[in-house]
């Protein structure tokens, strides 16, 4: 299975030469100019991965950041910046990207945390998963419970009416 990425940057021919080598390695890649059409699709589409450039004008990659991991809380977010600001990527970090890289980018160390991302989220996807197995099972075992303690108390009953 293909990793789905989304890559949002405002910078067209990055987007274009970027996206390209992503595709040429594997990668199921969508694009986005801004900050606005990134949000539509990722209310539109299921992406596994997200490089989201921190500059974008006219949108703030920190406010973006919070809107996809509010609507897809799942979604490994990689920040991209070209201005080296450890405030803003310790922000990021805190509101839950997986990482934060400087531009230029080499392609193979991207291509890594790529794909550790996506093992992150796909093992967080796992843990959940569990976890609501783990919550149903339980609801299981009461009803159960329950519902033999209902058989022993009310089949005892009738079981008496019937000798009599």
């Amino acid at each position: 299975m293909k990793i789905k990425l989304l890559l949002v940057d405002d910078e067209k021919e990055f987007v274009e030469v970027l996206s390209e080598r992503l595709e040429v390695r594997g990668f199921d890649v969508k694009t986005a100019l801004s900050g606005e059409e990134a949000l539509k699709l990722i209310h539109k589409s299921e992406f596994d991965v997200v490089l989201l450039d921190v500059m974008i004008p006219g949108d703030n990659g920190i406010e973006i950041l919070k809107e996809i991991k509010r609507a897809r809380p799942l979604i490994q977010i990689i920040m991209l910046t070209g201005h080296a600001k450890i405030d803003t990527a310790v922000r990021g970090i805190e509101l839950g990207a997986y990482d934060y890289l400087l531009k230029p980018l080499e392609i193979e160390p991207l291509v890594e945390k790529i794909k550790m991302a996506y093992d992150y989220k796909s093992a967080q996807k796992k843990r959940d998963r569990q976890q609501e197995t783990r919550h149903v099972d339980k609801k299981l075992g009461c009803k159960r419970f329950f519902s033999a303690i209902y058989d022993f108390v009310y089949g005892s009953r009738r079981d008496h009416r019937s000798k009599s």
